[in-house]
């Protein structure tokens, strides 16, 4: 049965190919992916689901269903298609609308007598203002769904354990401006308390976990002259950990460090939260059955999971229900993405092949949820026990 799969995703690769060539050519950034969100969703329409295009009021969001008939498990598959500033599809996201769209429609016309849901969410702006987020914050909690699947394009063909729970954070302090050398005494330096957080916050290194990260920037502090105190000093604040609990308690502490700044400074302080993405819960035997498809397949450069990778929305979702991305070898070991490398192999064959490979494990990936009742029970028992783990 999955070999008629295969087949019917052969019979679109070329189709498929081609769509991801002209996303590649028409870079959009976050929220501004019309076009790609467009052709996705008129072909998915096309192909006889049904389609919800601006879902939850994220323009570039879209959803397609395909139910076959009452009940069964509903397999979602997930896709980006935006763009980095200045260099267009430097991660690989032109690959994964096609990806997802021959896996769903290779379901959608597979001769399954189950019942079954096929779901489709396109889902925007990843590098930017993440989309997930936006999309759950307005009220797509994604929980219908029984799984979510992705694909990512990348060095190897591998699935990932871990990945970083992040909080991004506009520090703002506001004080008196003054002349330095005649009214010292009436000054309230923002730039002073700036480095009073700073140096606060290294202090504070050395009392959490090795893996929690804070990184800082200054943003702007006034620009005045060396002789006047600068009244406004603004900077932006990353803290990560591969914990979203214990991220949480670090930023408690954190916070506490800024108020003290402000404290000793005498200025007002201001903390704006401009993003919160939450770490990925492990799906061990979720991960097992996408790279089992993988080996069936031939896939190139198979590799075990990475065990921990940097902050994606993807793990947001992944709070509410279990999931896994499969990333499939495109460029050579050790090229990074957002980098030109990237871009110069968007179009290549190991990126068409890497669209179908990933279409055919994904599509597998599916069936076997649907043939095995006995599985997807194992992969939410896991889940359970996972994201109680997580919660303590």
């Amino acid at each position: 049965m999955k070999e008629a799969l295969y087949r019917y995703i052969d019979s679109i690769g070329e189709e498929m190919c081609k769509l991801s060539d002209q996303i590649f050519d028409h870079p959009e950034l976050g929220l501004e992916e019309y076009q790609a969100s467009k052709w996705l969703a008129d072909w998915l329409e096309k192909d006889g689901f049904e389609v919800q295009r601006g879902v939850v009021g994220v323009e570039t969001a879209f959803k397609a269903v395909y139910r076959h008939g009452e009940g069964g498990p509903n397999i979602g598959l997930l896709c980006e298609y935006d763009a980095l500033p200045q260099i267009g599809h430097a991660c690989g996201h032109h690959m994964q609308g096609p990806c997802i769209l021959a896996a769903a429609s290779a379901l959608r016309h597979a001769d399954i007598p189950e019942s079954y849901t096929v779901t489709v969410y396109g889902t925007p702006a990843e590098e930017s203002v993440s989309g997930k987020i936006m999309m759950i914050q307005g009220g797509c909690t994604f929980e219908e769904l029984d799984v979510a699947l992705m694909m990512h394009a990348g060095n190897f063909t591998q699935t990932d354990i871990k990945s970083l729970a992040l909080s991004k954070f506009k520090i703002h302090y506001q004080g008196v401006s003054s002349h330095a050398a005649i009214k010292p005494e009436s000054g309230r330096s923002a730039l002073d308390a700036l480095i009073l957080a700073f140096q606060g916050i290294e202090f504070l290194r050395e009392h959490i976990s090795t893996d929690a990260k804070i990184h800082y920037t200054i943003l702007d502090c006034g620009g005045t002259p060396a002789n006047i105190v600068p009244a406004s000093a603004t900077a932006s604040m990353y803290v990560r950990s591969y914990s979203r609990t214990y991220l949480d308690s670090v930023i408690e502490r954190l916070k506490k460090v800024l108020e003290g700044a402000a404290m000793m400074t005498e200025t007002k302080l201001t903390i704006t939260t401009e993003k919160e993405v939450d770490n990925k819960i492990p799906a061990i035997r979720l991960n097992e059955l996408i790279m089992e498809q993988a080996r069936e397949i031939g896939a190139p450069r198979q590799a075990p999971p990475r065990e921990k990778t940097g902050s994606t929305d993807f793990g947001n979702i992944l709070h509410r229900i279990p999931g896994s991305c499969i990333r499939v070898a495109f460029v050579p070991d050790g090229t990074p993405s957002h980098s030109q490398a990237y871009v110069d192999a968007g179009k290549s064959p190991e990126a068409h092949d890497a669209v179908l490979y990933g279409a055919k494990i994904l599509g597998a990936t599916g069936y076997e949820l649907i043939k095995r009742p006995e599985v997807l029970r194992e992969i939410k028992e896991e889940y359970k026990t996972r994201i109680a783990e997580e919660k303590k």
